[in-house]
């Protein structure tokens, strides 16, 4: 038996990350490695000739059932459907924050939304865990070829809206710098001028906290967003810079209070897009690391 626990928990942060990606949310990852513990505590040992295979084969498949459910519940959602951010260590090397927030910052989980749960599951153990097709074959239930179509196809419907070139870790670490510390200041001149024209800002509020039903265009209309804010909260207003899904990002309080988790997407220069998370339910763990940092 301790054997059967050291193994489950050598494997659980690989499970962990598995079940995160094809869900984007830390709870029902959480909950989803917690139902595979009960099934491998009830399996029969003898009949597993590779734990890792068995384990990553069982996490793929409840997540492929859990995502299925939750594709249907989300079409019913109020607003507009962000994946629940994770705070993440900083990466010790440029080439590993590359690595990292490719795989699973938040603009990337959202474009996995597109596919069928059976693609993103194929996708991601292949182009993500590095699994050969057999194992990926094993853990969906389908052939190899079948798996190789599926890998193929989501990677064409991924191609055009993943961003061609990466922007340096500092680089976007300088612009956020600049951008927080404008909105804590509330120069508007600041703001815009750090907001391309055709920047693009997108809100969850889950129906519990007013958030834009749709996605807000142009850098000066995001600009006065925030200028509104700073206006009026003033000094009560703070923003911090942490990692989140492997890449620098905004957290913004009012009054002590975690408000939003903010993940900003730069061209090098200037922002592009914001993917702001208010929903409080997904800002819980988020608020609860902060109050104990």
């Amino acid at each position: 038996m301790d054997d059967d626990v050291s193994a489950f928990n050598g494997l659980r942060p690989r499970l962990q990350k598995i079940a995160y990606r094809m869900l984007g949310s830390v709870a029902e990852a959480e909950d989803i490695v917690q139902d595979v513990w009960l099934r491998w505590h009830a399996a029969a040992r003898e009949k597993i000739d590779n734990a890792e295979a068995w384990l990553v084969a069982v996490t793929t498949r409840v997540s492929i059932d859990r995502l299925r459910a939750a594709k249907t519940q989300r079409e019913h959602y109020t607003g507009i459907w962000l994946p629940e951010p994770q705070m993440t260590g900083s990466p010790a090397t440029p080439e590993e924050a590359v690595e990292r927030s490719d795989d699973v910052s938040v603009a990337f989980l959202m474009l996995l939304e597109r596919l069928t749960p059976e693609a993103r599951a194929a996708f991601l153990l292949r182009e993500v865990f590095d699994a050969d097709y057999d194992e990926v074959a094993r853990a969906i239930g389908k052939s190899e070829a079948a798996c190789r179509q599926l890998v193929s196809r989501a990677k064409g419907q991924l191609r055009e809206e993943r961003p061609r070139n990466a922007v340096p870790q500092e680089t976007h670490h300088r612009l956020l710098q600049m951008f927080a510390q404008a909105v804590e200041r509330g120069d508007f001149p600041a703001i815009n001028a750090l907001l391309a024209e055709d920047a693009m800002l997108i809100g969850d509020g889950g129906g519990k906290v007013p958030s834009a039903p749709q996605p807000m265009l142009g850098g000066r209309r995001i600009a006065q967003l925030f200028y509104a804010s700073s206006r009026r909260y003033g000094s009560e207003l703070s923003i911090r810079l942490v990692v989140l899904n492997g890449e620098w990002a905004l957290l913004r309080f009012f009054e002590g209070k975690l408000e939003s988790a903010q993940a900003v997407e730069t061209d090098n220069e200037r922002i592009v897009r914001i993917l702001v998370q208010r929903n409080p339910e997904k800002l819980a763990r988020l608020a609860a690391a902060c109050s104990n940092g």
